[in-house]
């Protein structure tokens, strides 16, 4: 039998514009800028900033990963791309290239959910994922729990989703309020190495009795957080102990969480993924909560929990071998796409305004 086509990745949905290629879902080469830098001034992504970074990036990113494979763009099977949610100025940037390499390489064009994507992106360090498993996306802007089974075929069941801020956005959102740096999340993390978890006392959000057991609520606790900071207004804010405190809170609340619902659904793999599956405490705790329940963790390298275009190459190659129609040629974007299924191959007809 011969090899599956090697598709291409793109991902420009926020503020770093990826490439990565894979076949047979093992990663050949990938390439990520970011325009972090750009936007670290404002506090936070500027989406027009965005775009034009991305309008700048794209090309070099697509050659760097060629390079890093040792390939060449005739060697590209297929193209998948990310067709929502995010910045609806930065997908399009990332569909107007793919669509432009698809149709000058006469290869299939696949939209791809993002955070699909980041589900995918543990494949290609731990292999297929069992069905069913158990998925905790804690991102930026997402926070859900998810029942996943086939990710190219199935329907992809939500258990529960954050009710108003995620936890990478509770993260930056403390950290401008603590003094510390944009992105939040990385921010928190390193000043919390040097402070004492216990030696603040922050809510754990949905976690009383009759709470939803798998709904996320991020705003309760950003804002004790807030109001902790504000009752240190002459200037002796101890930020190490509550950054760790604040970083023991949101761990606790997703690994508590993501533990019950594998044990309440019979699924023995716990699947972690996206930019706050990077934080230290988060990964600590989860592998903690896990080996007393019995559960087998899965949390993809460092590189891959942030966005990057080698997790849309990953549900790409799946949409391959799984002989999914490729995306019609009026595939437009989907700025805030549910996630339903990995695929997502909205048209301008039906696509919703962000």
């Amino acid at each position: 039998m011969s090899a599956s086509p090697i598709v291409l990745g793109i991902e420009s949905s926020c503020d770093e514009t990826g490439a990565g290629l894979v076949r047979d879902g093992r990663l050949l080469g990938h390439a990520v800028a970011s325009s972090m830098d750009e936007h670290a001034r404002y506090g936070g992504v500027v989406p027009e900033i965005a775009a034009r970074a991305h309008v700048h990036a794209l090309t070099p990113v697509v050659r760097r990963a060629l390079d890093t494979a040792g390939l060449r763009l005739g060697d590209i099977g297929a193209v998948a791309v990310t067709t929502g949610p995010g910045l609806s100025g930065a997908l399009q940037v990332g569909l107007a290239g793919a669509k432009s390499l698809a149709y000058a390489l006469d290869v299939p064009l696949y939209g791809v959910h993002h955070l699909a994507g980041h589900v995918a992106a543990d494949t290609l360090e731990h292999g297929p994922l069992p069905d069913p498993c158990v998925v905790l996306i804690v991102s930026g802007g997402h926070t859900s729990l998810l029942l996943v089974r086939d990710l190219a075929r199935d329907p992809i069941a939500h258990l529960g989703d954050t009710l108003d801020d995620a936890a990478g956005e509770c993260f930056d959102k403390v950290a401008r309020v603590f003094g510390l740096p944009y992105p939040g999340g990385p921010a928190v993390d390193r000043a919390a190495r040097s402070g004492a978890a216990d030696a603040v006392v922050f809510p754990r959000p949905l976690t009383g009795p009759g709470d939803d057991p798998y709904a996320f609520s991020f705003s309760g606790l950003k804002t004790a957080a807030a109001r902790w900071a504000e009752g240190h207004a002459d200037g002796d804010l101890p930020v190490a102990d509550g950054a760790a405190a604040l970083q023991e809170a949101i761990a606790d609340v997703l690994t508590r969480k993501a533990v019950a619902a594998c044990a309440a659904h019979g699924v023995d793999t716990l699947v972690v993924v996206g930019g706050v599956a990077a934080n230290s405490r988060v990964r600590a705790l989860a592998e903690e909560r896990c080996r007393a329940a019995g559960i087998t963790l899965r949390v993809p390298p460092l590189g891959l929990c942030t966005d990057n275009g080698a997790m849309i190459a990953a549900v790409g190659d799946l949409l391959v071998r799984a002989g999914a129609a490729p995306a019609p040629l009026d595939v437009s974007i989907d700025p805030s796409a549910p996630l339903e299924y990995a695929a997502l191959h909205p048209t301008t007809t039906f696509a919703r305004v962000a």
